[in-house]
């Protein structure tokens, strides 16, 4: 079993409204609220979204909030997180920005000011 992600550095309350949506994927049409600081995205247990997926990791990547801003961070899976269609590890994300993990397709709709 892998070892829980470290916490990214978060301050303040997470706005309210957040909401992951999944485009493309066996969760196609699903839709979980972003509320608290730090959300992970994967496979095993620990996952607060859990995604039964084989190319997704356990704990494949996190979306997070540090206070005045959201982001989504490659927890190092195996296959990599991609935002907009751009690989990266720790990406700052706005309202409406698509998320790829794994074979899963996820857009983001975010608060105003976020």
């Amino acid at each position: 079993m892998d070892a829980p992600p470290k916490s990214p550095e978060c301050r303040g309350p997470v706005p309210p409204g957040g909401v992951v949506h999944v485009l493309r994927g066996f969760y196609e049409g699903l839709e979980w609220p972003i509320d608290r600081e730090w959300v992970v995205v994967g496979r095993g247990r620990g996952a607060d979204l859990v995604i039964a997926e084989p190319t997704i990791s356990r704990a494949h990547a996190a979306i997070g909030f540090d206070g005045e801003h959201f982001f989504v961070q490659d927890l190092g899976s195996t296959n990599g997180t991609l935002v907009n269609g751009a690989r990266g590890h720790h990406i700052r994300v706005k309202d409406g920005d698509e998320i790829q993990i794994g074979k899963l397709v996820l857009r983001l709709t975010l608060p105003a000011n976020s």
